[in-house]
């Protein structure tokens, strides 16, 4: 058995994603957001996702660990399963579905809710190559509730089967080193595969997440593998899924796998008072935003789920004191290791943003460059040029935009309001393919210093630009 505290904090930031999207603002069943739901590690019985096209039914996670003797790692599934919450007015000696039910001053409504599960399988050995399989049962059930003389709520679930296959395999090389892998198929028998998607959920395990803890062992980043395991990590295949490290940066033997791309070590916002199932949006935001709800849309949120009614009762608790702590806070990434997130702020490689303000991969807040200069000696593209129709262009020169002017090429309906406008450039960049881009701000742009100082530009290939001076 799999002790409590394993995944403690892994679970936390794994838990902030499982149910990002679940209800969002503004937490109505009838908002237009909240009409297309589960997108986030969705598993569809085979049969609907080979017809869709878009779904799939399988994940697999594949990862390095580094081994000493009897070395095993622990893994942990945690995933929703959809329950259709259907609110029934009594008519007569009939119950007729309804969208909402008022009962005695209470608003109930129809809706799909979520339950939890969490498959544990202790002590998967690493130290040799091998194989097996643990099939999951989900029992379907149906459970009825009256509410006073009006009507009643029936929840309803589906049966759902899956498999997790588990594989370890010895890499080839002097160290000791093993490739372990984790798929998680569904194998739910259901063959409509015209349905419609909402009854394919109810057979789907949602927003699938794999913890993976070692004992005797220690994970190797995927994202900054060390030079010896290099070639071990390139084997990997991650399929719907991206295995990162988590926990404190000295203790490499936890690893979290997302549907959600993270950075290695990525943790919660000390500030962020409690979930707000939009755990990449700002908190301070989303908070203002439930203020402005009238009395009757804060009255349909708490009916449409337990959460959103948590979420709405938390916010109007808040003091000035808590506003005033999520207001905003000046970090620098070397104070966090490799990237947090969550409702009260986030940052990453590229830098650091929070309430009170933002810049991205374009620029850089006080002295931390968004690049790597020691690795990447060689690249500056505040001091980086290239030569268009035998000009050189580079920061400081003036152009005149011809964006979406070859016919088929990246068209887009903003380049109606910047086709033929002049601007400066900010800087020439090079992308992982080898590609240019040229960095620019609008000469006539009077919000020009601001975008500047935040680093926020807006980029053309050099074929969709005429240079000026």
């Amino acid at each position: 058995m799999i002790s409590t505290d394993t995944f403690e904090k892994a679970q936390r930031v794994a838990d902030a994603v499982i149910w990002e999207g679940y209800v969002l603002y503004p937490y109505r069943a009838s908002a237009a957001k909240n009409q297309v739901r589960w997108q986030y590690g969705v598993l569809t019985p085979r049969c609907y996702a080979e017809a869709d096209g878009y779904e799939r039914f399988a994940m697999q996670t594949e990862c390095v660990v580094e081994f000493a003797p009897e070395g095993t790692v622990d893994v942990r599934l945690r995933f929703l399963q959809v329950q259709a919450r259907t609110m029934e007015r009594s008519i007569g000696d009939e119950f007729v579905p309804v969208a909402e039910l008022d009962v005695d001053g209470e608003l109930w409504t129809s809706w799909d809710e979520a339950i939890e599960h969490t498959i544990d399988i202790p002590d998967v050995a690493v130290t040799t190559s091998g194989s097996h399989e643990v099939p999951i049962t989900l029992p379907g059930g149906c459970e009825v509730q009256t509410v006073g003389s009006a009507g009643r709520v029936v929840r309803e679930r589906w049966p759902i089967s899956a498999v997790v296959r588990l594989e370890s395999e010895r890499c080839v090389g002097p160290y000791p080193l093993s490739r372990l892998r984790v798929r998680v198929e569904n194998t739910t028998d259901w063959q409509e595969t015209g349905g419609v998607r909402d009854e394919a959920m109810r057979r789907s395990l949602v927003a699938v997440h794999t913890l993976m803890r070692c004992h005797n062992a220690s994970f190797l980043s995927l994202l900054e593998p060390p030079e010896f395991a290099r070639a071990a990590v390139e084997t990997c295949t991650n399929e719907g899924t991206f295995p990162v490290l988590i926990g404190e940066p000295s203790d490499p033997t936890t690893m979290l796998s997302s549907p959600i791309i993270l950075y290695d070590y990525p943790a919660l916002a000390a500030e962020s008072p409690g979930d707000m199932c939009d755990a990449t949006e700002i908190d301070e935001i989303l908070a203002l935003r439930i203020l402005t709800l009238t009395d009757d849309e804060k009255r349909a949120a708490r009916s449409t789920d337990p959460r959103a009614a948590a979420i709405i009762d938390r916010i109007e608790a808040f003091t000035p004191d808590v506003f005033a702590s999520l207001h905003g806070e000046m970090r620098t990434a070397a104070s966090f290791g490799a990237g947090s997130f969550d409702g009260a702020g986030s940052f990453d490689r590229a830098g650091s943003f929070d309430g009170a303000g933002s810049f991205d991969g374009a620029g850089s807040i006080g002295e931390a460059p968004w690049w790597e200069p020691a690795v990447d000696a060689e690249v500056n593209p505040w001091e980086d040029s290239i030569v268009i129709d035998g000009k050189v262009v580079a920061k400081g020169s003036k152009v005149r935009l011809r964006p979406g002017t070859l016919a088929g090429r990246r068209t887009d309906a903003q380049d109606l309001f910047l086709i033929d406008r002049e601007a400066i450039v900010e800087g020439v960049f090079f992308d992982v393919d080898g590609d240019q881009h040229v960095a620019v701000t609008l000469l006539d742009d009077a919000a020009a210093d601001l975008h500047q100082w935040h680093g926020r530009f807006m980029y053309f290939h050099p074929d969709e630009i005429d240079v000026l001076s």
